[in-house]
């Protein structure tokens, strides 16, 4: 469908591709990798038409129509929401002038044998079918359709775009692009402003879209479930693997095994191959032998390794201070701007050491809820910390709060205190910052690179709550593997917001959901919870098709509401009662264990060998403290089951 013929890209005398060649076919769901200034999104410009190479060429049909969502565009203004989606059916509408300028045609001519004549005839049985192709029948279904599945509202459909964010208007050029059908999709990092349903909807959309895609991503998930196809940018070349990313990583692993097998053969070649040219050169019986090994290691290609890209942020967060049991209490919680109601009524306990989600769609409440905690806005109801909390908190736009006339020594210089004074280069080295680059001004640095500096901050007290808003949203997938690690063994309390499913994957005890107004808790990880969030799509869809909407509410002919709370009533409880069995689980053995290193202490010879052992308190004491959490847990969930 799109072949690139020997394409080579210079800057400045530096080539970012050297005559690399690859086909797009139809159907292909292909993503782009390699490290930071691979070349990945100068790539997709190419292929899309906005950028000339500048040797080869890019070689499309006359008739395909390609559809590019780079990082950052234009937004128009003057339309609504609807208004500006529906210019995605620009298309349709030539056609159908088309269309009737034709059938005009047809009815006021009697030629009815020329060419011309047959001419209109084809025009008119090609204009159909891809009238027929683009859904010209049924677009306004069409637009609702995916503007709902991308997040937005019926009630925000007809208000102007001007009142969006920038990330709620790339949605609205994403909505056009889709709209558009084009033979040959191309996304530029698409996930970036969408939230966990929006991205698992784009997922659904993409197993049903007729034409090739070729995507840029930094969410692991979302590469693995789209994607079948991997073409990776390195060293001014490309390798392309026909399979999805994770696949990709491994085989990419064994290639540079056996390339590095292949240079440790070669250059021991080489070597054996000097020696003999060094030992001909003294005979002169022997010297038209030397030039030609010589010659022989001239013309040899040498191996080269492909240097991956293996640096990422490497950190361990600080052991927490000491705190209470109870870290967060919220009672009946809620936030309005004016007449803007966000949420209310969120009551809910995190006890030491969990792991919060925080999950739901954009613009339910998720980032007010961590400024509520946070002390940074006013708010209804009442959120207390409890005893000895020292609280990190990394804001969703952190990388901007930062002074941008300091240095990136200064910025974290300034703020260290004590023995970490001494650290600070080496800390600033594990994100990445080395050499001169510490003494960069904030204000050159990437977003990435400010994002990176952000989370460096949050290493220089040990804090024992840690309120992370979209920690990863500049992170490569490598830094996020080291960062979600690193959450993983931090001892504290955490309360986290992603749309990163990879990240969230078995790293958090319980979620709240922010939808509709409300707070709702779920006793489950974030693959379960999405599967849950899949049925109940599924099921207001299932609504939608069959007309209940358009009927007034007290004559809708579904279950009534007590039946539906019942069912969700029932749901919750078994959650809590398979927590709680978790929890009774993890006491009995915490016990047992703690019961048998009593029995051994009371012992005066088990005594003196278990205390050889200079960790050992630390260990038991850890027993007891763990056990402290889980019955306070039980004590927690217990009181919920009804």
């Amino acid at each position: 469908m799109v072949s690139i013929n020997g394409v080579t890209v210079s800057f400045g005398g530096y080539n970012l591709f050297d005559n690399v060649s690859f086909l797009i076919n139809p159907k292909d769901r292909i993503g782009l990798a390699g490290k930071n200034g691979a070349g990945k999104s100068t790539m997709l410009k190419i292929l899309a038409g906005y950028q000339t190479p500048t040797k080869g060429e890019v070689s499309r049909p006359k008739d395909c129509k390609i559809g590019y969502l780079p990082q950052d565009m234009t937004h128009q203004h003057g339309r609504t929401v609807y208004e500006e989606t529906e210019s995605a059916f620009e298309e349709i509408k030539q056609l159908q002038a088309k269309l009737n300028d034709i059938n005009h045609q047809l009815e006021t001519r009697t030629d009815y044998e020329s060419d011309a004549y047959m001419d209109l005839i084809h025009d008119l049985t090609d204009i159909n079918e891809r009238l027929n192709i683009i859904g010209a029948d049924n677009t306004e279904e069409e637009i609702e359709k995916v503007l709902i599945g991308l997040g937005f509202q019926r009630k925000q459909f007809h208000m102007q775009t001007s009142e969006f964010s920038g990330g709620w208007r790339m949605r609205i050029e994403l909505a056009k692009l889709l709209l558009q059908k084009p033979d040959v999709l191309m996304l530029d990092e698409p996930t970036n402003h969408l939230d966990i349903e929006a991205i698992q909807w784009l997922e659904d959309f993409m197993e049903i879209f007729s034409g090739a895609v070729i995507l840029i991503s930094h969410d692991k998930t979302f590469l693995d479930t789209v994607t079948k196809r991997t073409i990776e940018i390195v060293n001014q070349k490309i390798y392309d693997y026909k399979t999805n990313y994770s696949h990709y990583l491994i085989l990419r692993q064994e290639r540079k095994q056996q390339q590095e097998n292949a240079q440790k053969n070669q250059q021991k070649m080489i070597d054996q191959t000097e020696v003999l040219i060094d030992k001909f050169r003294a005979k002169a019986s022997k010297s038209a032998m030397a030039q030609s090994l010589i010659k022989k290691l001239d013309r040899l290609d040498r191996v080269e390794v492909d240097d991956m890209d293996t640096a990422s942020v490497r950190f361990r967060f600080p052991p927490p201070a000491h705190s209470g049991k109870i870290v967060i209490t919220a009672e009946h919680a809620g936030k309005s701007y004016g007449d803007k109601f966000i949420f209310g009524g969120a009551n809910f306990i995190i006890t030491k050491g969990e792991k919060i989600g925080l999950v739901g769609r954009n613009g339910e409440g998720k980032s007010t809820m961590m400024k509520m905690i946070a002390n940074k806005i006013k708010y209804d109801g009442t959120i207390q910390l409890g005893h000895n909390i020292l609280m990190g908190y990394f804001e969703q736009d952190q990388e901007e709060k930062v002074d941008l006339d300091k240095t990136v020594f200064e910025t974290i210089d300034e703020l260290a205190v004590g023995d970490v004074r001494r650290q600070v280069r080496s800390l600033l080295g594990s994100f990445l910052f080395q050499g001169d680059d510490i003494d960069k001004k904030v204000k050159v640095l990437s977003g990435g690179e400010r994002g990176r500096l952000a989370l460096c901050k949050l290493l220089l007290e040990p804090y024992n709550l840690l309120l992370l808003d979209e920690p990863t949203n500049h992170l490569d997938i490598k830094s996020k593997e080291v960062l979600k690690q690193s959450l993983q063994d931090y001892e504290g309390t955490l309360v986290m917001v992603s749309h990163d499913r990879d990240f969230m994957t078995g790293m958090c005890d319980r979620l709240f959901e922010f939808r509709d107004g409300h707070v709702k808790e779920y006793l489950c990880d974030i693959k379960e919870f999405m599967e849950i969030r899949k049925v109940e799509r599924l099921n207001e869809l299932d609504l939608d098709k069959s007309g209940v909407k358009a009927v007034p509410v007290a004559e809708k002919k579904v279950a009534p509401s007590s039946d539906f709370e019942a069912a969700e009533k029932k749901k919750i409880q078994t959650q809590i009662a398979s927590q709680i069995k978790k929890a009774e689980e993890q006491i009995e053995k915490l016990e047992a264990e703690i019961k048998s290193l009593d029995t051994k202490l009371a012992d005066p010879a088990a005594y003196e060998e278990l205390t050889k052992n200079p960790n050992f308190f630390n260990s038991y004491n850890k027993l007891k403290k763990d056990l402290e959490v889980e019955m306070t847990k039980w004590e927690d969930l217990s009181a919920r089951l009804v």
